[in-house]
C-alpha cells in the first residue's frame, strides 16, 4: 500500500478515484505544527523556531502515523506554494519519515497526478526557509510590538502586524486625503452639431502653472462660438487585446467587481473548484498558460467558431513574481459550467472566459477625431475644439465576454465616444454649430478603496504575496481596524485603526513603512531562491524592532479622554449603532453617544448617597425619557455591572433599597 498525504480533505475522494487500488490518500488538514500560542517561540541569536503540534494537528498526526505504519512508500502531495512546501517538511519531521517522496501537481487530473508520481523529488528546503522567515517575522512584530501598543495608544488589546498594519495605513491615508480634499470648480465649453459634439481645448487659455480654467465668463464667450472650419479629420483603427488569464490577485479583483465576492469567499470557492478537479491551482502570480492549455483552447475555439489570434499571446509577469506554475485556468476547457454552489459556478465562468478569451483576436474600433477652429479669435488666441467618435467594428474576444478590467471612468469615456457619431469631414470645410453650452465641472476627491482596489494597491506596492491577500483583508476587518461604509462597498478606517497606525508612525517603526515591507518581501523571495538566508533576514528585523522599541513614544494625552477617568475613549459599534466607550472598561463603564464620528455630550452621572448593598460599589441612576412608542426607563443600577447585577427602582429620584 502506498500513501499519499495532501493538505485538504476535499481532494481525497477525487485522487483516490484516479489512483485506484493499492493507494491510500489522507489529509493533513493544513498545518500540523506551528509556533506556540503563549510564547514567542523564537529567540536571538540563532532564531531557531520552537514548533509544537497544533490542537487539531495532534489528532491528525496520530491518524497519519497509523497510515504511515501501513505504507510501503509515502508521497507528500501538499500544495505548490511555500506554505505547501513547509507543510510537507513539517510532516516529514513530525512523522519521522526517512525518505518521503515529494510530488507536485497543479491540477487534479489523471494525467497530472500520474506524471507527478512518476517524477518525485525532495522537499525544497529553500522554500521552507522562506515560509519560516515569513512566519517568524510576523511573530516578532506581533509579540514584540503589540504589547506596547496599549502604552502608546492608551488601550489594551491592540495588535500590530508586519503586513496588516501597512494595509490599514493605506486605507487611513486615503481617508485623510479625502477629508483634506478641497474641490476646485472649473469650466469648459461644448458645441453641438446635431447628433455629435466637440469640446473646447482649454490649454492655450490657462495661466502658467494652472491645470483648470476658473473663468466662467470666458467659457460663456467660447460657448457662443458658431462659425468654425475644419483643421483636420483623422480616421484610424484601434485594437484592444484581451486581458491575461487570472493570477491570484486579479481573480480576487474581478470576483469583487463583477460578483461582489469578498477575497476570502473567492479563495474558498476557488479551493473547492480545484479540489473538484475543475481548475488549476489558484495561488499563482504567473499570467501565462502551458502549451497543453493552449492546444485545448485552440480546439475549443475551432469547435465554437471563435476568432483566434494568429500567434499565442504571452504576458510578462511583474518583477517579483515567483511564477511557480501557470495561470489559473480550467483543467478541461470543453466544460463551460462547473461547481456545486452558485458562487463556485459564477467564479468558474469568470475563469473559463478569461482563460479562453486570452487567445482570441483583438477587438477593433473605428475612431474618428476631428479638430475644429473658430473663425474668430478670442483675446487674440485661436479657439480650437475636438470631437471624437468610436465604434466597435470587430468584436474579437468581446464576442465571448465583456471587459472586467475597465474602471468606471474608462467605461463612461468609451460610452461617451460611442454615442458621439462624428461624421467624415474635409480639412478646410466650414460648418456652423447649432448649440453651445458651458460645462461646469468640479475636481473629485480620490475615491475610497474597495477590497479589490486595496488588493491591487498592495500588489503595486509589493506588500504581501498571492497567498496572503485574502488573509490580510480578513485580519484588518475582523480586528476592527477597517470596516465597510454604509453602502458596504468601500473600506473606511475605524477610530481604533487610526489610533494604531498613528502610534506606530509616531514611534517611527520601520515595518509600517511601505518600502521596508516591500524590501522584506523581496528578501524572502531571495531566501526561496537560495540567494539569502533565513537567519540573515530575520535578524535584520529583530535588531530594528529592538532599537525602535527603545525610543518609542508613549502618548499620555489621548485624543478623546474619558470625562470620568481620563483614559482614551474609542468608537464602537453596538446593536443600535455607534457609541463611544472607555478603554478602562470594566473598571470604568462610561459611554457617550456618537456625534458625527466624535464623542457626544457627556451627561454627568447621578450617584446615590448609599453604596450598592450587594457589593459596595456606587449606584448610578439610569434614566431615559419615552420617545413615541418606545418606553423610557428610570432605575438605579450598580456601577460594577456586569459583575454585579444589583438593580433598584427609582422613587422620588432615589433608589428604593
Amino acid at each position: 500500500m502506498n500513501l499519499v498525504i495532501v493538505e485538504s480533505p476535499g481532494k481525497i475522494k477525487k485522487i483516490r478515484e484516479i489512483l485506484g487500488q493499492g493507494w491510500d490518500v489522507q489529509a493533513s488538514v493544513g498545518h500540523v505544527r506551528d509556533l506556540p500560542e503563549r510564547e514567542m517561540g523564537v529567540e536571538a541569536p540563532d532564531f531557531k523556531p520552537k514548533y509544537v503540534p497544533t490542537e487539531r494537528g495532534k489528532d491528525v498526526l496520530a491518524r497519519l502515523r497509523k497510515a504511515v505504519d501501513r505504507a510501503n512508500a509515502v508521497y507528500l502531495a501538499t500544495d505548490l506554494d511555500r506554505e505547501g512546501e513547509a507543510i510537507a517538511w513539517h510532516l516529514k519531521q513530525a512523522l519521522r519519515l526517512e525518505n518521503p517522496q515529494r510530488i507536485r501537481f497543479a491540477e487534479i487530473t489523471p494525467k497530472a497526478i500520474k506524471a507527478a508520481i512518476a517524477t518525485p523529488s525532495g522537499i525544497d528546503v529553500k522554500k521552507v526557509a522562506a515560509q519560516e522567515g515569513r512566519r517568524v517575522l510576523d511573530r516578532l512584530v506581533g509579540y514584540m510590538v503589540s504589547p506596547k501598543l496599549g502604552d502608546m495608544a492608551g488601550r489594551r488589546g491592540l495588535s500590530a502586524g508586519r503586513v496588516q498594519s501597512p494595509a490599514v495605513r493605506i486605507v487611513l491615508e486615503r481617508e485623510r486625503a479625502i477629508q483634506a480634499f478641497k474641490p476646485t470648480n472649473h469650466f469648459g465649453a461644448q458645441l453641438g452639431f446635431g447628433s455629435w459634439t466637440a469640446d473646447w481645448e482649454t490649454g492655450p487659455f490657462l495661466p502658467e502653472g494652472q491645470k483648470y480654467l476658473l473663468d466662467s465668463s470666458l467659457a460663456t464667450r467660447v460657448a457662443a462660438v458658431r462659425q468654425l472650419h475644419v483643421l483636420e479629420c483623422e480616421e484610424k483603427t484601434e485594437s484592444k487585446a484581451p486581458p491575461a488569464p487570472f493570477i491570484t490577485s486579479t481573480l480576487q479583483q474581478a470576483a469583487s467587481n463583477k460578483l461582489r465576492m469578498k477575497p476570502k469567499a473567492t479563495m474558498e470557492a476557488a479551493q473547492k473548484l480545484y479540489e473538484q478537479g475543475h481548475i488549476t491551482y489558484m495561488r499563482t502570480d504567473n499570467p501565462n498558460l502551458s502549451d497543453d492549455a493552449l492546444i485545448e483552447i485552440y480546439q475549443v475555439c475551432q469547435a465554437k467558431g471563435l476568432p483566434m489570434v494568429e500567434q499565442p499571446r504571452t504576458w510578462k509577469a511583474k518583477g517579483d513574481a515567483q511564477e511557480a506554475h501557470e495561470a489559473i485556468r480550467p483543467t478541461h476547457f470543453e466544460i463551460e459550467e462547473a461547481g456545486e454552489t452558485p458562487e463556485q459556478k459564477a467564479l468558474y465562468k469568470l475563469i473559463w472566459q478569461r482563460a479562453l478569451g486570452c487567445q482570441l483576436a483583438a477587438a477593433r474600433y473605428a475612431v474618428r477625431t476631428v479638430r475644429l477652429r473658430a473663425v474668430d479669435t478670442l483675446d487674440g488666441k485661436p479657439v480650437d475644439f475636438t470631437g471624437k467618435g468610436r465604434a466597435l467594428v470587430y468584436e474579437g474576444w468581446r464576442a465571448l465576454y465583456d471587459d472586467d478590467t475597465e474602471s468606471d471612468d474608462d467605461k463612461q469615456k468609451d460610452k461617451d465616444d460611442a454615442n458621439n457619431p462624428v461624421p467624415h469631414l474635409e480639412a478646410g470645410q466650414s460648418l456652423d454649430a447649432e448649440t453651445g453650452k458651458v460645462l461646469s465641472k468640479k475636481t473629485r476627491a480620490p475615491s475610497r478603496f474597495t477590497e479589490a482596489e486595496l488588493i491591487k494597491e498592495l500588489e503595486r506596492l509589493g506588500i504581501g504575496r498571492p497567498s496572503t491577500y485574502a488573509a490580510i483583508m480578513e485580519n484588518i476587518m475582523s480586528r476592527g481596524y477597517v470596516e465597510n461604509d454604509k453602502a458596504g462597498k468601500y473600506l473606511v478606517p475605524t477610530e481604533t485603526g487610526a489610533l494604531v497606525i498613528d502610534a506606530l508612525v509616531n514611534s517611527r517603526f520601520s515595518f509600517i513603512e511601505y518600502a521596508f515591507t516591500r524590501d522584506m518581501e523581496a528578501r524572502l523571495d531571495l531566501v526561496a531562491e537560495g540567494r539569502s538566508s533565513y537567519r540573515e533576514v530575520v535578524s535584520v528585523v529583530h535588531e530594528s524592532l529592538e532599537q525602535e522599541l527603545g525610543h518609542m513614544k508613549v502618548d499620555a494625552a489621548p485624543q478623546h479622554p474619558c470625562p470620568d477617568c481620563g483614559k482614551a475613549m474609542f468608537r464602537r459599534k453596538g446593536s443600535k449603532g455607534f457609541f463611544w466607550g472607555c478603554s478602562g472598561h470594566p473598571d470604568c463603564s462610561t459611554t457617550l453617544p456618537d456625534a458625527g464620528g466624535k464623542p457626544g455630550k457627556h451627561q454627568p452621572r447621578e450617584v446615590a448617597e448609599t453604596p450598592c448593598p450587594k457589593c459596595g460599589k456606587e449606584l448610578i441612576r439610569r434614566k431615559k425619557a419615552a420617545v413615541g412608542k418606545k418606553k423610557g426607563y428610570d432605575f438605579w443600577g450598580c456601577s460594577g455591572f456586569p459583575s454585579c447585577d444589583a438593580k433598584f427602582d427609582s422613587v422620588g429620584g432615589k433608589p428604593k433599597l
